[in-house]
C-alpha cells in the first residue's frame, strides 16, 4: 500500500466518521443549518478523495492504455466521470 493509498483511506474513514456524526445530529434533532454544514464538509472530502482516485487512474491506467494504443477508451471514461463530477 502506497503513502497515497493510506492518505486516501484516512480521508474516506474521516468522511465515514462525519457521516455517522451527521446521523447522530439528525437523531438528536440538531439545528438544520449545522447539519447542512456538516453535509457540505463531507461532500468536500468525498470530492477530494474522488479527484485523488482519478489522478491516480490518469497517471497509471490511462498512461498505460496510451502505450498500448487504447488511450481513447480511457480518455472517454475520464471525460464521462468528469462530466458527472461537475454537474
Amino acid at each position: 500500500m502506497t503513502h497515497e493509498d493510506k492518505q486516501l483511506i484516512n480521508l474516506l474513514k474521516t468522511s465515514k466518521g462525519q457521516i455517522d456524526g451527521i446521523l447522530k445530529m439528525i437523531e438528536n434533532d440538531r439545528y438544520c443549518v449545522d447539519i447542512s454544514k456538516q453535509i457540505l464538509a463531507v461532500q468536500s472530502m468525498l470530492k477530494k478523495a474522488n479527484l485523488r482516485i482519478l489522478e491516480g487512474h490518469i497517471n497509471s491506467c490511462v498512461k498505460e492504455a496510451f502505450s498500448e494504443g487504447k488511450g481513447d477508451e480511457k480518455v472517454s471514461e475520464v471525460i464521462d466521470i468528469l462530466g458527472k463530477y461537475i454537474k
